[in-house]
């Protein structure tokens, strides 16, 4: 479902009741599957464009080096040649959105390290695309990078204060960073907005996580 122009989300529901030729009722609804919770923010107007996923789906042969280039496509009937009228130019530029990793999450409140006066350890929970992360009975989903690797970046408004990048899922905002970027620790009563990103040696940042941490 297309919630805004260039936006998807992908949608599943429990029950289909047909209530007229090509008019259906969806109930039980499953949203933001496959890592597209971040289009549920957009209402879907009116008339919005509907793409049924089905076993007629399949892959464009686009190869991992031409993510990001640019590619004139001209699309129809097989039966034909691409010079028939049938066909429809149309411009593309693949971006590898399937690739990226899946927003963290359970972000943690955080807590200070003992022995460290001060410091804050933040702390998530990873996802992951593999088909075996659907397994209930696993401690942890796998990894499904090359390494495991996050950004977590430390906002004030719109601005970008800093980025902490570590290679575990958790990371630790110190005294003295806070002292740099607020003039003092942070302390009760106080909020600080992060934004977290899980890395891919291919595509770059996945899909972020946006909180609000309160003190």
């Amino acid at each position: 479902m297309e919630s805004a122009p260039g936006v998807w989300e992908i949608v599943q529901a429990g029950a289909a009741e047909l209530l007229a030729p090509g008019r259906y009722r969806l109930t039980r609804l499953l949203r933001g599957q496959r890592g597209t919770e971040g289009a549920m923010g957009n209402p879907a107007p009116a008339g919005a464009r509907i793409v049924f996923l089905d076993t007629a789906l399949a892959s464009l042969p686009i190869a991992e080096a031409d993510l990001g280039i640019p590619w004139n496509w001209r699309i129809g009937p097989a039966s034909r040649p691409v010079s028939d009228e049938t066909y429809v130019a149309q411009a593309f530029t693949p971006a590898g959105v399937g690739l990226r990793p899946f927003s963290v999450a359970h972000v943690e409140q955080p807590w200070r390290k003992p022995r460290t006066p001060g410091d804050l350890t933040i702390r998530w929970t990873r996802r992951s695309r593999a088909l075996a992360a659907d397994n209930w009975g696993g401690l942890e989903v796998p990894l499904a990078e090359e390494l495991e690797a996050y950004e977590v970046e430390i906002l004030d408004g719109a601005t970008v204060k800093r980025v902490l990048s570590v290679n575990t899922a958790s990371a630790v905002y110190t005294a003295a960073q806070q002292t740099a970027d607020w003039g003092a620790p942070l302390g009760p009563g106080d909020t600080l907005d992060i934004r977290i990103y899980q890395l891919s040696a291919l595509v770059g940042r996945g899909a972020p996580k946006s909180v609000t941490l309160t003190f």
